[in-house]
């Protein structure tokens, strides 16, 4: 945790979701301890996002994504002020990876990577 160095109307935020959440044209997540992540540009439109998951019922992410990708609320912030911007990529995994080791020693310094080259002041982290 590190406090904001800027308002966060000029922050550049990034987006991390665990919910399995891709993109239309993307392989969905299939199997629990999938430590791959997918990269989804912030601009994508709502009606290509898809969600898949073992571990929650998918009826209300799959009628509107936004519950575990809020990707539209925050286009909305942004429009309104309140968000400086949002990175032009957001990240997503399949929550309920067993495996902690694999977790910190693969998945979160490639998203850490991924961010850090995004160039975020802030990431609003989506766990499912």
């Amino acid at each position: 945790w590190q406090a904001l160095r800027q308002p966060l109307r000029q922050c550049r935020l990034g987006l991390v979701a665990s919910g399995g959440i891709y993109q239309v044209g993307q392989v969905a997540f299939h199997h629990k301890d999938d430590t791959s992540f997918r990269v989804i540009p912030t601009d994508v439109k709502t009606a290509d996002v898809r969600v898949t998951h073992f571990a929650y019922d998918l009826t209300d992410a799959r009628q509107d994504p936004n519950v575990v990708f809020p990707l539209d609320t925050l286009r909305g912030l942004v429009s309104e002020g309140v968000l400086g911007s949002l990175a032009a990529q957001a990240y997503t995994f399949m929550g309920g990876i067993y495996s902690a080791r694999r977790v910190q020693e693969d998945l979160a310094p490639a998203l850490t990577a991924c961010l850090l080259n995004e160039g975020v002041d802030a990431v609003l982290f989506v766990p499912v």
